[in-house]
């Protein structure tokens, strides 16, 4: 029988208002000197300045915005190098997944030997040896997990590589709905198809386990049943609740459980043509879902009638049902559903499949092998859409 181990952040506070956590999680470390990640444009709304007032007169607090979306390795070196002039004793990420990743590089890099690139998974030689200083992970949308993995993720030319190590797992996340209500309709629903993601290729990963399985099918609920309304209505609290709490278990998932096909493939879209991480994962996520869909029929039977609420009974679907229901659940929340409406010429199908088959950590975990003819199959059913 197989052991399943689950890895978790040292400490969550998750619900309306947890945010508030924030000034005494950093009392309780006594260290003055904060570093605060964070994307511009929540600097300029505002949302930096209004909640982090109650910790402004007690905390020397240094404020770091040059983070770029599907942030690029000599962004990141920027950022180490920002922090290695500093004495920083914690940082706080706070923001998407970009602002989270680039935190918890600033909190363990500068405390160690080299340069991020030293650390790259399909490329770096050295292995962390130094754990760094606390951080604290603030989401403020609700879909890509950051605040609970140990993964940075960053840009390079032609494909997208990571960073993983424990040492990288937020010492605290906080998950506050409220955090969110400001977020654009587009990305909400983008981010969202993402954490969607996260959930279904964890329930499907050849890793999965029964508890990675129930929190995966618990985001799934959430996120199916809040996602369109969070769209539509960016003030329901409900709704901003659900996504939040859904992307935030989905996020425990896929950590435990691992992605797949979905992101191996979206890697090159987001390096190549800068399409943000979440529309790259929905464009493919309904071929993706009908590629694999033989080698994991039953499972995928059980996500498909949770988000189709009952509409077909579960002996009912088959691959054209699968590729159907993610294709418009994609299509409702407004999103692309192919690659030619993000303007990416055919001619390109070959470029992305020769960076796709690269990502083998993540196609390890496709319950379906995809070789270099099935990625390139499955890029030209994005290209073309829904026949």
């Amino acid at each position: 029988m197989m052991v399943s181990m689950l890895r978790f952040p040292k400490r969550s506070y998750v619900g309306w208002g947890s945010i508030g956590e924030l000034f005494q999680v950093l009392r309780g470390w006594g260290q003055r000197n904060v570093l605060v990640v964070t994307d511009p444009t929540l600097v300029k709304i505002g949302l930096v300045e209004e909640f982090l007032s109650p910790v402004n007169h007690d905390f020397q607090i240094t404020v770091y915005t040059d983070v770029e979306p599907e942030p690029s390795l000599e962004c990141a070196e920027r950022l180490v190098a920002f922090t290695r002039a500093g004495s920083f004793g914690c940082v706080v990420g706070l923001g998407g997944g970009s602002a989270l990743d680039m935190a918890k590089l600033a909190a363990v890099i500068p405390q160690n030997k080299g340069n991020i690139a030293d650390y790259l998974n399909l490329t770096g030689t050295m292995k962390l040896e130094k754990e760094g200083v606390p951080k604290i992970l603030i989401p403020t949308t609700s879909g890509t997990g950051s605040e609970v993995t140990d993964i940075a993720v960053l840009s390079l030319k032609g494909t997208k590589d990571v960073i993983t190590h424990d040492y990288l797992l937020a010492d605290v996340a906080i998950v506050d709905p409220q955090l969110t209500l400001s977020v654009p309709k587009r990305v909400t629903a983008a981010t969202g198809i993402d954490a969607l993601t996260h959930a279904v290729e964890a329930f499907l990963s050849v890793n999965a386990s029964e508890a990675t399985d129930a929190l995966a099918l618990r985001a799934v609920e959430l996120i199916g049943g809040s996602l369109k309304t969070a769209v539509e209505n960016g003030k329901d609290a409900e709704a901003r609740k659900a996504m939040s709490t859904g992307s935030y278990l989905a996020g425990l998932a896929f950590f435990n459980a691992g992605v797949a096909g979905v992101h191996a493939l979206a890697y090159p879209l987001g390096s190549q043509f800068k399409l943000p991480h979440g529309e790259s994962n929905a464009v493919l996520l309904p071929y993706v879902m009908k590629t694999i869909s033989a080698n994991c029929r039953e499972k995928m039977n059980t996500i498909c009638r949770i988000l189709a609420d009952g509409v077909k009974q579960v002996d009912d679907w088959n691959a054209e049902d699968y590729l159907r229901l993610f294709y418009y659940f994609v299509k409702d929340v407004g999103l692309p559903t192919t690659l030619k409406e993000y303007g990416i010429i055919e001619s390109k199908l070959t470029d992305l499949t020769n960076d796709a088959i690269k990502q083998k950590r993540l196609l390890a975990r496709s319950p379906k092998p995809l070789g270099e003819n099935e990625i390139h199959q499955i890029y030209q059913m994005a290209y073309s859409g829904l026949q």
